[in-house]
Formats: C-alpha cells, structure tokens, sequence
C-alpha cells in the first residue's frame, strides 16, 4: 500500500503492519547452548530421572522390615553383607535393600559391624525411578523461553538436542556523508555514527543477530546496492537516516524501487517520519537519524516485529508510578508526545521534570528516569498535574537521590560521581524558584545584587521571607571571559564586546553568570542590543566553551576551570562563591547529610582541586539565614 509523503498515520496502523509477520522456522540445537531460545515444539523426556532407584543419602541400605525395635534402650548390630552396605548418595540402590539410614545415625563398631538406635522405613531417602521426570512426561511447552534450570531439566530426561525458533537477523545500514564509524575521525563537519550501535544491541537483548553494515554515503546508487544485499541476507532490515524531507533523504525512493511503502509518517513526537516496508517479504524500516527519534521508533515498531519473528514474548512489564510535574508540557492534538524526565523524591512527593533537549540530544536517553506520554487528545500538561509517569528506574534508587537543580558547575558531576544525585541546569534564579516550589532538595547559587554588590543572601532573604534557610558552602571560583586561544580579536575586557566584530555566547536567564555579565554592562555603560549574541543562549559553561572553541562565538562569560580544562584563554572579571541553598529543616535528611559529607570528604576534595581554580576554604560548612 504506497502512501503520499510524508503522513501523519495513527499508530495503531501499526498492527496491520504486525499481523503479516510470519515467525521463522526453527534450528536443531544443543541443549547446552540454548539458553534463551524459544522452543519450537512442546519437549518430553526420552528418559526418566532418574533411570534406577538411587540413593538420596551418603549412609547405609538395609531393608527397612528387618529394623523394627531398634531403639536407645535396644540398639540393633548389623553386619556388612548380611544386613546392610556403605552407599554414597546418587547411587544405585541394590535390589534386595529397599531403605536408606542417614551416615549420621549410625554408629560404627568395627569394619563389618555396625549399631543403629533408629528404625527406618521402606523407601526412606530413596529416589524412585522417575520421581523427578518419568519417561514420556512434558518436560517444556512450545513458545517457552528456555531458562538455566530448563537447561538442566532438557539434559537430565534425555534430551541432548532441541528445536528452537531461528534467532532473527536484523540488518542495520547506517547512511550520511557527514557520518563517521571511528571515534578517531571525528572532525569539524564530522558526527559519529552510534546509532548503529544502539540498534545492534537493542537487538541483542531481544535475542536477535545484527549485522552492521558500513555507512552509505547520501547516494541511491550505493544505497540501492547495500539494501538489496541486506534483505538478501537479513530476515529485516533497518536503514538509519534519510526518511525525512531532506534534499538527500532517499530512503522512501530506494525502498520502494524495490519493494512497497505501507506507511511514511506517524503521529508521534520525537520518531515521526519513520517509514514502515516490505521487500521480498520481508519487513523494512527506515528509521530517523536523530538518536532520541531512533530509539522510540525502534521500541515503537522494530521490536515487536522482532519478538514475533523469533515467537518471543515481551517479558517487560511497564511500572507506572503518579509523579507532579515540574514543568508545563506544551503538545499538539497531530502528535503523540514521548517526553522524557528525571524524577526525584521531595517531602516524600515524587516530582517529575522534563528533560530539555530535542531528538538530537542523546544525553536525554542517558538521563531519563521515566517516560511521560501525552496522548492525541491532549494538548500537553500544566505544572503540578499529577501525571503518570512509566519507570525506567526502580523507585528505591529514586528516592535514594537528592535532587539539585540551579546553576551548573562541574564540581556537581564530582559530586554526582561519588553519592547518589540527580541535577538540572536551569540557573541560579531557576533553582530558587525550584526551591520555593518544593521541587527540589538542593539549588546551587551564585547570585551577585547589583545594588550592594553581596553574593546570594540579598536574593535569599528576598524570596524566602519568614523562612529559616540552610547555604551550604561549596567552591570559591573565578568568572571572567573566556576566549579562543590566542585571543584572535585582541579582547581586553567587557567594553570590546560591543565592537561589531566581536560575537558573544550568553547565559541562560536566572543564570547568575548572566546576572553578573549583566552588572558588568550595567558598569560600563553598554546597553544589550550593543552586544552581538546576547539573544543566544547557552545553559552551562561548558555549552559557552565549546560555543567558543568552535567559532560560534568569539567570547563568553565562564569560570576558569572550564577556559583551562578546555585550553581557552580567560581573563578575570570577578571572584564569587559558589554554594547550595535549601531549608534549613533539611538538614535533618539523610540524603542532605551525605551530600555533606561528600563536600567534606577528602577525596572528593582533590578531585575538585584537580580541575583547577577552585578553593576549598570552609566546603561543607553550613550558615543559618533567617529570612
């Protein structure tokens, strides 16, 4: 069925899609080496386990009539030969014993002569024949996932092979001149192809067999070429990138020269253009490059087809838990919306914020806690909606974490190395007002009052008033410019940034680096429609270092050990402190308390010296602010 480019298809189109998906046949394997596998067919036992009357105990056999009256008062002496022999356990019981006594309870006399205080009874730890799997039994059922003890089980009735579902083979061809495959290629015009990776092994854990294919250069000839050899040797196949609009987006055109389009376009946000196919009978997939894009339509569509190609069952089970957002949402009735977030525990509420960055940010993937999925019907969600939020982590990590969101710094990845922590970068200001919310545990500071020139007790006492607040002493740190090596533009200080060849790369609002570039404009004199890039902003100092190193702009407001552990060049503008703000009832947390004492810890320390420029006179230490 070829559809006009590109649509907005339901979904649920997607079962039809589905349906036509025959599982493959089987293979005859070792039982050895079938972990994981389906079965194709039910299993019975070839033999019984076990195969004779076996001794479950290291002791003695006797016949157990010929016991009776032994007791303390009256012990019985047997003799070796007549009355009873050694056996160890696993071992054939001799057809005239029909009983087993424990070693413990005998008591030895001389070589051939024995005692025991103890009657035994027939059959007594004795493993009949076929106690564990009589000959002829069910061992399996078809469509079964064959675990470790299955293993065991399949081996010990008899059976040395079994038929299983073929395993399916998944052909992912990468494509895009801008690609590379070797970290050792990366260039300036040059990306990494990784999604390849992410598919081969999403794949893996699906019991599937991927084949990487080499990148594909923006060209139907080539890509004509490999996606026949692909489908030749692959039960489906995956081409990654060129499903868009794009001038070289050529995926859909070489498809369908060899085969049929079912649908090109899905009402979903981030995966829309995601085109679904068949060659050969076979099911073919072109998938968007973004990284976040290709995961979710990977999920969406390429793994069901995977699991009923190969008859394995989805095991995974979905926990949803009730979380409040943070954030408003903003969606659209075209698209379903998969919004990612992190997730944290506050005053015993699970709060629930999104994560920034769009389908190129594969960061976002790293991150995430949870999924939050905004329906058609729905034109997003509001802040503190309570919203259903489907986990990727379990909640007992969660709760464990404390939760710091405010300005961003790199002693708070030290930190986040070394306890458990989750943080978001939404300036000093946007921490703040995370606080007063209740929305988190911690909000790193660095708030320069342009009326008395003091660092972050003004602003503490401004939006906390009648509360008794807790700043935590973290890092003394140096702001200033940073700039590319050399300095090119001769940049002296904050008044050659209004020059019209300079361009600058600004902070985020709230961030109190943009207040403080803001005070350094204020004091010389220079308005912000004077400064090229002020509109432009960046929300950490190391998003403004790379900004600056490659030549998106000439300079930006940082702190040193960023310029230095970048080879930029800096010059000083200000010293400042750097500190963590929370309620000062608090402190009574133990999340709160090892956060201190990670501050505090000695080691963490010389990692924070390590990056340069910091001082550590006083971290960890605690002033009380009563607003």
């Amino acid at each position: 069925m070829q559809r006009a480019y590109i649509e907005n298809n339901d979904i649920k189109i997607f079962e039809e899609y589905l349906a036509k998906v025959k599982r493959l046949g089987f293979e005859e394997i070792d039982v050895a080496d079938s972990l994981g596998r389906i079965t194709y067919e039910a299993v019975f036992a070839v033999k019984c386990d076990p195969m004779f009357n076996a001794s479950a105990m290291d002791g003695i056999v006797v016949v157990a009539e010929k016991t009776h009256g032994a007791n303390d008062q009256t012990p019985l002496t047997l003799k070796k030969g007549r009355d009873f022999e050694y056996i160890n356990t696993g071992y054939e019981i001799p057809s005239k014993y029909n009983s087993v006594i424990m070693i413990e309870y005998v008591q030895k006399i001389d070589e051939d002569t024995i005692q025991i205080v103890t009657p035994s009874h027939p059959w007594q730890h004795i493993r009949v024949k076929g106690e564990s799997i009589a000959e002829g039994e069910m061992v399996l059922p078809s469509m079964h996932k064959i675990r470790p003890q299955d293993i065991s089980a399949l081996l010990a009735s008899g059976n040395g092979k079994i038929k299983v579902y073929k395993r399916p083979k998944i052909g992912i061809i990468p494509t895009g001149n801008e690609m590379v495959s070797d970290v050792k290629d990366l260039v300036n015009g040059k990306l990494m192809e990784s999604n390849s990776h992410m598919f081969a092994a999403l794949s893996k854990e699906l019991g599937a067999i991927p084949t990487r294919y080499k990148i594909v250069n923006d060209d139907k000839t080539e890509l004509k070429a490999l996606l026949k050899k692909a489908v030749k040797e692959n039960d489906i196949v995956i081409i990654n990138a060129g499903s868009s609009a794009g001038t070289k987006d050529y995926s859909r055109e070489v498809i369908e020269s060899l085969g049929e389009v079912f649908a090109h376009g899905f009402a979903i946000k981030p995966g829309k253009p995601t085109i679904l196919a068949t060659i050969d009978g076979k099911q073919v997939f072109g998938i968007p490059g973004y990284p976040v894009s290709a995961n979710v339509a990977f999920n969406l569509f390429v793994k069901p087809v995977l699991l009923k190609l190969g008859a394995n069952k989805d095991t995974y089970k979905p926990q949803f838990v009730k979380a409040r957002l943070t954030k408003n949402i903003v969606s659209s009735f075209k698209n379903i919306d998969y919004v990612r977030v992190s997730l944290g525990f506050v005053n015993d509420t699970l709060v629930a914020t999104p994560i920034s960055g769009g389908a190129s940010r594969i960061m976002s993937l790293v991150e995430c806690d949870g999924l939050i999925t905004v329906p058609r019907t729905l034109e997003g969600f509001l802040a503190n909606d309570m919203v259903d939020v489907e986990l990727f982590k379990s909640l007992e990590e969660i709760k464990s974490r404390v939760v710091v969101i405010g300005s961003h710094d790199l002693i708070v990845n030290i930190l986040g190395d070394n306890m458990p922590l989750v943080s978001s970068h939404v300036g000093s200001l946007g921490g703040i007002m995370t606080l007063l919310k209740n929305e988190c545990h911690l909000a790193p500071i660095h708030l320069l009052d342009e009326e008395t020139g003091v660092y972050n007790i003004p602003f503490i006492k401004k939006y906390f008033k009648g509360q008794k607040m807790a700043l935590i002493k973290g890092v003394g740190r140096t702001q200033g410019l940073m700039l590319k090596k050399g300095n090119p533009k001769n940049i002296k200080s904050v008044k050659d940034l209004a020059r019209d060849n300079v361009t600058f790369a600004n902070r985020q609002r709230g961030a109190g680096t943009r207040l403080l570039f803001d005070y350094q404009l204020k004091n010389n004199n220079i308005k912000t429609d004077e400064i090229k890039g002020y509109e432009k902003e960046f929300t950490t100092h190391l998003a403004v270092g790379v900004a600056v190193e490659n030549d998106i702009a000439d300079v930006g407001m940082g702190v040193r050990s960023v310029a230095m552990n970048m080879g930029l060049d800096f010059i000083k503008i200000a010293n400042e402190e750097y500190s963590f703000l929370t309620y000062a009832d608090n402190l009574n947390d133990e999340r709160i308390k090892k956060f201190i004492d990670t501050l505090k810890d000695e080691k963490v320390k010389e990692k924070i010296l390590s990056l340069g420029d910091y001082t550590i006179d006083g971290i960890g230490d605690v002033e009380i602010i009563d607003c």
